[in-house]
């Protein structure tokens, strides 16, 4: 049988990898500080800078066959090579002979003097670079030369990696500096999939064992020509499955480690919930019993529940969140729903109430502008057992809030709470047994991200929305456009509708908040909208004001509410048919998605316009244009993900999981699944990673080494 890496070689490499840049030779102070600048510090941070292309120079091309615009390997006598002055700009130039023809190569800047003494008149030389036309001739602006029969010039004829640049660094320093660092690191490299595993893995399994060798091909690859892309793409293939194998391992490991804690097996009697459906003016959509079904399920079972509720915008989420605490409440437990802004808490809090009205539930709510008397009040009757449901942000996790006996924590909007503020909640527990956890999310996830952010849940979906749900007719509007949509707006309200619009806030400070909301308030309520009712809405309110303004939009005694993002989520005024978002190529799309939801929640005809103030970008078009071609929230995410890339789609930066340096979760799908179902098998026979075998393996994961040990399970 196959040995697998020992203790001793992990602690060796972890020990490589962490050698400063500073100690590889030609990395004096100013270099290891520009390298720093560029986020390369330590060896460990050279591996993973890959190139962005690799340049094949293995062909050699007769002067004669050089193409514009391609670049190109040449060799050939350098007839001469001098300093000379066009309109009193200096240039060093020089002239290349092969037989077959001349090119020109030219430096506009550089150590001229230093260049003209490396490369003498009548040397033979093998040059490199794009190939331009200029006065009927070829030349090469600032070619990569080197005398043909110099140690250096063999890399002139091979292939040469191409870095993302380094200020200050010039790119031939810098392949020195990786090589050093490649070459050094690559032969203490241990692999993660231990051998028994390599035949499930589908990647090449030489790479698997020896990873290093994996490196030095991304780096500095062995194959040329038309082998060279596929060559690479194999050694990433394999390089990559051995990320997503050390996350997928944390994630199930995790999810391990909380799905055999002892739970509590809910035994709910349907007293509250009854009666609550049979007030409702709707009846549950499909997808909703489906997944008040699963969820039910998991409450009943002695393990903890651990669920992501997955649903786009105004599918119905609040109404499962709430029937799901009540099937607490009735098992004798509390509830507790975590939102990510004081406006949705309250929003949620004030539809709790409005359904509950009459039945014997107790629901309060703790944000950070709950005065302390109340703050007092309210954390007295939690830890008494008096408050069946509390809403709130995250006051709920302070240190002074205790529940007597927290059952169901629900997490809202999870994508704007880190990992450790969910266990955070559901730690706030205090008798035997580990609360349900449902968190919910409003934005589509992709398939491949939810296994990388939410891998440790189960997953439910609603994918249904209410019936008489239109979609909203979405119009990206110029500046020619603007008084049509204000005529427009003034139209709607007219006939008894109502208006959201909102600004974006250039700078994110109390004080510019504050300034850019009067302001715009001001402009609507005197100046474009004099004969209507303007309300305004911003961060910068305490709670009181807040819902205030929210309460008199939705008593209709406003028709046009101006607002910063604090309406993104969670608002529900069903009367309200238009959403007017001004420079909405500041937005991202699933903002400008989260807050088009705001309107069409009456069944009506809806309207949103997008309001561009001048020139876009390319990726700022492409949004807007997305937003205007669909009302499908998973299309929206997919095309999101693509243009803002994984680390920022949901912040997975706070997840507590790995970032990955390799792997590519928009590409690598299948990798990713394959992943999975390797880390499960080995858990399978090892679910504590205590057989000596695996324990490189245990170590990576207690250590950090390739995740965060804070967050993994230790088995």
């Amino acid at each position: 049988m196959e040995k697998t890496p020992s203790l001793d070689s992990y602690r060796k490499m972890q020990s490589v990898l962490g050698t400063p840049l500073a100690a590889l030779k030609g990395v004096g102070p100013k270099i290891a500080e520009k390298l720093s600048k560029k986020g390369l510090s330590t060896v460990g941070d050279a591996l993973a800078f890959l190139p962005i292309r690799h340049e094949d120079r293995s062909r050699l091309t007769p002067i004669k066959n050089l193409a514009e615009g391609q670049p190109a390997s040449f060799r050939g006598e350098l007839r001469r090579l001098e300093v000379r002055y066009y309109r009193r700009r200096r240039v060093l130039e020089g002239v290349v002979f092969d037989g077959t023809g001349a090119v020109t190569l030219k430096w506009f800047h550089g150590k001229f003097e230093w260049l003209v003494k490396k490369y003498p008149a009548g040397s033979s030389v093998v040059a490199y670079g794009v190939v331009n036309y200029f006065n009927g001739g070829r030349e090469v602006i600032h070619p990569d030369l080197e005398i043909e029969d110099a140690p250096a010039a063999g890399e002139m004829e091979s292939v040469v990696p191409v870095y993302s640049e380094v200020e200050g660094v010039h790119p031939k320093v810098l392949r020195k500096i990786m090589r050093q660092a490649v070459e050094g690191a690559s032969m203490h490299l241990v692999g993660v999939v231990p051998p028994a595993l390599y035949p499930l893995c589908g990647v090449d399994e030489g790479y698997l064992r020896y990873p290093g060798a994996a490196y030095r091909e991304l780096h500095f690859p062995s194959s040329q020509g038309e082998a060279l892309s596929e060559g690479i793409e194999r050694a990433r293939k394999a390089v990559a499955l051995g990320e997503f194998f050390l996350l997928e391992l944390t994630l199930l490991r995790r999810r391990s480690g909380e799905k055999s804690a002892e739970g509590i097996a809910f035994r709910p009697d349907f007293s509250l919930i009854r009666p609550l459906l049979k007030t409702l003016p709707f009846e549950l959509t499909g997808a909703q019993k489906r997944v008040l079904s699963e969820i039910r399920r998991d409450m009943e079972s002695a393990l903890p529940m651990l669920r992501l509720l997955q649903g786009d915008v105004g599918s119905g989420k609040t109404l499962v969140a709430l029937i799901a605490s009540l099937m607490a409440a009735e098992s004798g437990y509390q509830g507790a729903v975590m939102a990510p802004t004081e406006v949705l808490a309250e929003q949620h809090y004030r539809n709790f109430l409005r359904l509950l009205d009459g039945l014997p539930a107790r629901v309060e709510l703790l944000t950070g502008s709950t005065t302390q008397r109340e703050r007092d009040r309210i954390s007295g009757a939690l830890a008494l057992g008096e408050v069946e449901i509390i809403v709130g942000t995250h006051a709920l996790i302070q240190p002074d809030v205790s529940f007597k006996n927290l059952g169901l924590a629900v997490v809202d909007e999870q994508h704007r709470f880190g990992v450790m503020q969910r266990v955070a909640l559901a730690q706030k527990r205090r008798g035997k047994g580990v609360p349900d956890l449902l968190v919910m999310t409003a934005t589509p996830i992709p398939r491949t991200l939810s296994m990388t952010v939410y891998g440790d849940l189960d997953l439910s979906v609603i994918d249904e929305m209410p019936p008489g749900r239109a979609p909203v007719k979405t119009t990206v509007v110029g500046k020619a456009g603007y008084q049509k949509v204000c005529d427009f707006i003034r139209a709607e309200v007219k006939k008894g509708r109502q208006a959201y619009v909102v600004f974006p806030l250039v700078e994110e400070s109390e004080k510019s908040e504050l300034k850019a909301a009067v302001e715009t308030s001001r402009h609507f309520s005197e100046e474009v909208f004099p004969d209507l009712r303007v309300g305004l809405l911003h961060g910068r309110m305490n709670s009181a004001e807040k819902e205030a303004a929210l309460g008199a939009f939705s008593r209709g005694e406003t028709d046009i509410l101006v607002s910063t993002t604090v309406i993104e989520v969670g608002i529900d005024v069903k009367n309200a048919t238009v959403m007017a978002v001004e420079h909405a190529e500041r937005f991202g799309l699933s903002q400008l998605h989260q807050l088009r939801g705001r309107v069409g929640r009456g069944g009506g005809e809806s309207y949103c316009f997008l309001l561009v103030g001048g020139p876009v970008s390319g990726d700022a078009r492409e949004r807007l244009s997305i937003m205007a071609a669909t009302n499908d929230g998973f299309r929206i995410a997919e095309e999101d993900l693509k243009i803002r890339g994984p680390g920022d789609f949901l912040g997975t930066r706070q997840s507590g999981l790995p970032e990955l340096k390799i792997g590519n979760i928009l590409t690598d799908g299948v990798l990713l699944e394959r992943a999975r179902g390797v880390a499960a098998e080995l858990l399978k026979g090892d679910p504590a990673l205590e057989d000596p075998a695996n324990s490189v393996l245990r170590a990576i994961l207690r250590e950090g080494g390739l995740s965060r040990a804070s967050l993994v399970a230790s088995g």
